[in-house]
């Protein structure tokens, strides 16, 4: 029995050894069956490009200037008396020869009066004078009347004129100072508030403010250039044939603050003759339009002005796609192999719209990578998607979509 059970048992440990030495043969076998384990790159991203914009372009400087009235006048007093009326609400618009203030008028009227009478009785001698002279002028003729009569009567004739041309004169002082009674808006403008009240006595001593009128249209801007640029102007105008006279022909654009651009439109009116010798610059004047009142004398305003002759085919991008490293400023574009390229540029003007102009290095059919959100690495496969570059007149362009 015993040896019966020992052959039983090392059946059974053969038995386990075989299996036990056959697991890693299976392994090894499994292993083998599996595909081999390969790198799989992501697919080419997909990015938006546009060809560059291609517009004729004139190149401009953006100064900052200052709004001033076309014209402001003190309204003053100019005879004595008590002011008897205001005609006007403080602050409101007045047109020209509109009364806006009264002084009382009864002694004016007056003096009128008593010149018209002068006046009156003045021509009266004269007629009498003028008849005499030439009764005496006759009889001289006829040796019937003595030289000095004649001398006489003509004299008088000659003082009888002298008394009516003086009388004229009074009656136009005595006119003059009524007129003046009546204070009238000399142009179109808003008034100021009043600063003499209706009731006091004014001009007295001295001419009294009654208040300022200020034209608001048309409307200056005044800014500073540097002698450079005015000798641009200059040059400018020479090429044209132009005098300087014709500063009309050089177009000005200004923008407030809070506007996007340059919405309103005029032109240089004046340089002066002189340059600033603290600041190197000259003081430059243009001339607006004001309807609407939308400026207003103290305004802080951009100025464009034109530097060139004229406008120039131009490529431009979007300024937002310009980027910047130590070695310059680049554009990321594609390939015709779909390979994101950096493309070395220098840059121009800014336009109001966003638009950068692209002086060299770049191509007009060159597609510029719009999306510079990591997508789009230099030396990368990529699938590009063409989309136009929109351009807006009155702000930066919109992102593509």
């Amino acid at each position: 029995m015993s040896n019966r059970s020992g052959v039983a048992k090392q059946i059974a440990v053969n038995r386990i050894f075989r299996s036990v030495a056959a697991v890693p043969v299976l392994a090894f076998a499994l292993a083998g069956c599996k595909p081999e384990n390969k790198f799989q790159p992501p697919p080419p991203a997909e990015i938006s490009v546009g060809i560059p914009v291609k517009q004729e372009v004139a190149p401009f400087e953006v100064l900052t200037g200052n709004t001033v009235a076309f014209a402001t006048v003190d309204l003053v007093a100019r005879v004595e008396g008590f002011l008897t009326s205001q005609n006007y609400i403080d602050g409101s618009e007045a047109k020209k020869d509109q009364q806006l203030f009264g002084i009382e008028q009864t002694m004016y009227k007056a003096k009128v009066k008593e010149a018209e009478a002068q006046l009156d009785g003045a021509k009266a001698t004269l007629a009498q004078a003028e008849a005499e002279f030439t009764r005496q002028e006759i009889l001289l003729r006829q040796n019937v009347s003595a030289q000095n009569t004649y001398d006489t009567a003509k004299a008088k004739r000659d003082n009888a004129r002298a008394n009516v041309e003086n009388a004229e004169g009074n009656l136009t002082i005595a006119q003059t100072n009524l007129g003046y009674t009546t204070v009238q808006a000399p142009f179109d403008g808003i008034v100021s508030k009043h600063l003499i009240s209706v009731g006091e006595l004014v001009g007295a001593s001295t001419a009294t403010k009654l208040a300022t009128i200020v034209q608001l249209d048309p409307m200056y801007v005044t800014f500073n250039m540097s002698e450079q640029d005015v000798l641009q102007i200059r040059h400018n105008l020479k090429e044209r044939r132009l005098d300087i006279e014709e500063l009309s022909k050089v177009p000005v654009e200004i923008g407030l603050m809070n506007e996007e651009g340059f919405p309103h439109k005029g032109f240089l009116n004046y340089v002066s003759p002189e340059l600033d010798a603290t600041t190197g610059t000259i003081l430059v004047r243009a001339l607006f339009n004001n309807p609407t009142r939308a400026l207003i004398p103290g305004f802080f305003v951009r100025v464009k002005v034109p530097k060139g002759l004229g406008a120039t085919a131009s490529l431009l991008v979007p300024n937002r796609v310009i980027a910047e490293d130590q070695a310059g400023k680049y554009l990321l574009t594609v390939s015709k192999d779909n390979v994101v390229t950096q493309t070395r540029i220098t840059t121009g003007q800014l336009l109001p719209n966003g638009l950068r102009v692209i002086s060299t290095g770049l191509k007009p059919d060159d597609q510029v990578v719009l999306n510079l959100n990591g997508a789009a690495i230099p030396g990368a496969k990529v699938v590009p998607k063409l989309t136009t570059i929109p351009v807006t007149t009155d702000g930066a362009p919109a992102a593509p979509k």
